[in-house]
């Protein structure tokens, strides 16, 4: 045989097994259409945009045969109920943050983040070489829900607030917008928490309805223009030092999903989780200029505000976890995690970004 002619009719042979491989393949997906309920409005671009950009991985992976349309707050559900909404299978999909159902079990905290936790680097790793992942669904399966990160805040600004803090005793009886978990415990240090959407933020600020408020982060703060009412900024948000979001399917209907596409969807919820820090990482520090050239006064929290703070977020942990299974299950991972994370943070990340910022303030950057 002409071993040319063999090679060339193998070549031959060989591409057109792969033009009629491929379109096959195709075709065996089947065609799905799902439905996201976001817990955030269009107007914040990168928490509900981390939705937008998940649903765009999973249709390009998917050579557009699983369509997964995302719907903002209010729109098909409101924003705070869209993972009860997913978990009774009225819709099939949410993008939220776990802590907002901490009042059904306090366990939903961990998902998203807890006072004095973990940063999102921290996060990250106890979610996906730690065991975060598995522990939360474990949980989240008894709410009919599965759930894979998909977002991150960073460490959080502790709010806006009307006037300065100089101490712990400045505190008491601040009406604060503030909710969740870090509700909970600001609450034992003498804050009077105040749960309020955040289109109704900035006129219960100016009005004098509440004397702080906290949000998110610059990029975020800016768009609602909290420094026009309350001009004092402080750092940090103690209470999420790694907001992660979550994208929770309902139970059932993940089960329905082939494996290839329940591959594809965590695959493309890492993306975006990766994707939505970056994000916050480039706007941040513009947006942070801004603020204070609008007038925005940085000052962090006094010392002993945040250690009251830092203790009465152990005793809140403990008094949980003493009725609370699921809780002390989660609370023990992550804390043991934590302990470890921050014994090698300090060695090499502190010490770099603790010189770098040096260099910084010294204007030699």
């Amino acid at each position: 045989m002409d071993r040319r002619k063999f090679i060339r009719n193998a070549g031959v042979a060989s591409a057109a097994t792969a033009a009629l491989a491929a379109p096959a393949i195709a075709q065996s997906m089947p065609e799905i259409k799902w439905r996201l309920t976001s817990s955030f409005p269009k107007s914040l671009d990168t928490i509900f945009g981390a939705a937008e950009t998940f649903s765009k991985y999973v249709a390009e992976a998917t050579d557009n045969k699983f369509m997964i349309q995302v719907f903002p707050a209010g729109e098909i559900a409101p924003g705070l109920e869209a993972a009860n909404e997913v978990g009774k299978g009225s819709i099939e999909m949410c993008h939220t943050a776990s802590y907002y159902y901490w009042g059904k079990d306090p366990t939903y905290a961990f998902g998203t983040a807890v006072p004095f936790g973990l940063n999102a680097r921290q996060q990250n790793g106890w979610m996906y070489y730690g065991g975060g992942v598995d522990l939360m669904n474990e949980f989240y399966a008894t709410q009919n829900l599965v759930a894979f990160p998909c977002g991150n805040t960073g460490a959080q600004m502790g709010g806006w607030f009307r006037k300065e803090i100089n101490s712990l005793a400045d505190l008491q009886g601040v009406k604060m917008r503030i909710g969740g978990f870090g509700g909970k415990v600001i609450s034992t240090i003498g804050v009077v928490p105040q749960q309020i959407a955040g289109g109704d933020i900035y006129p219960s600020l100016e009005k004098g309805t509440i004397d702080a408020a906290e949000w998110v982060g610059p990029y975020d703060d800016e768009k609602l223009g909290f420094y026009k009412v309350a001009k004092f900024y402080y750092y940090p948000g103690w209470w999420e030092g790694g907001a992660m979001l979550h994208v929770m399917t309902n139970t059932a209907k993940w089960a329905e999903l082939p494996p290839a596409y329940q591959s594809i969807v965590k695959t493309a919820a890492q993306a975006a989780n990766s994707d939505m820090m970056a994000k916050y990482d480039a706007r941040n520090p513009a947006a942070l200029k801004t603020l204070v050239g609008g007038g925005a006064v940085l000052r962090p929290y006094p010392q002993d505000v945040m250690e009251a703070a830092f203790n009465a977020a152990k005793t809140t942990y403990a008094d949980i976890s003493g009725s609370n299974a699921a809780f002390k299950k989660v609370q023990d991972s992550m804390m043991a995690y934590r302990a470890d994370a921050y014994l090698w943070q300090q060695v090499s990340e502190n010490t770099f970004d603790t010189f770098m910022m040096g260099q910084q303030r010294k204007k030699m950057l």
